[in-house]
């Protein structure tokens, strides 16, 4: 065999086996449902209001005064909620919401660019992706215990916003779905290597 007969052979040989119904429509869901949650974290995140108390209203971004005569009346600046550590707290559960996005959409973009691409480096930026898709796990679950640990005292289970029922669900589908990935990549048959029959 000539060597340009050889180099065709390799560039052949890399190509990556096709996959069952069963294992695409898995990755099809695994990246919907990863989809869904970077718009849910995104849209409660820019929201931001959380906790809604008797005549009060929490947000990542204001502090609300609701009052029967007039509309609530928010303010930027959440110290004068008058709870230590209020300000402080709320940005750093700002930001690793908005972190967990910004990994969220990478991990998204490392999924879509996997099925897309013909190579055998798709496992590793699937892998990649589900690697992501848990750091972003840990953001988000990291602002929201912070948010609830920031105002223990307020808290009820009836006083959560639907916004703050977004990122908890949000946070459990980056979960639930870097775990799938992760599996479902170790489960299946490696690109690089020969089957066995």
């Amino acid at each position: 065999m000539t060597a340009i007969g050889v180099q065709a052979q390799r560039l052949l040989g890399q190509k990556r086996p096709r996959w069952s119904f069963f294992e695409s429509f898995i990755r099809t869901l695994i990246i919907v449902c990863a989809a869904l949650a970077v718009v849910l974290c995104s849209v409660s995140i820019c929201d931001g209001h959380w906790l809604l108390t008797k005549d009060r209203l929490f947000g990542l971004w204001h502090f609300c005064t609701i009052t029967n005569q007039s509309g609530p009346h928010c303010l930027r600046d959440l110290s004068q909620a008058h709870i230590p550590g209020l300000a402080v707290g709320m940005g750093l559960a700002r930001s690793a919401g908005a972190m967990a996005v910004v990994a969220a959409i990478f991990g998204l973009e490392l999924f879509m660019v996997s099925q897309v691409c013909d190579d055998i480096n798709s496992r590793r930026k699937w892998a990649i992706g589900s690697f992501l898709l848990l750091v972003s796990f840990v953001l988000s679950s990291g602002g929201l215990l912070s948010f609830v640990v920031l105002l223990r005292n307020q808290v009820t289970l009836t006083g959560f916003t639907l916004m703050f029922w977004c990122e908890f669900i949000a946070s459990f589908l980056f979960f639930l779905n870097a775990i799938s990935g992760l599996h479902i990549n170790s489960i299946t048959q490696p690109w690089d290597q020969p089957r066995k029959f």
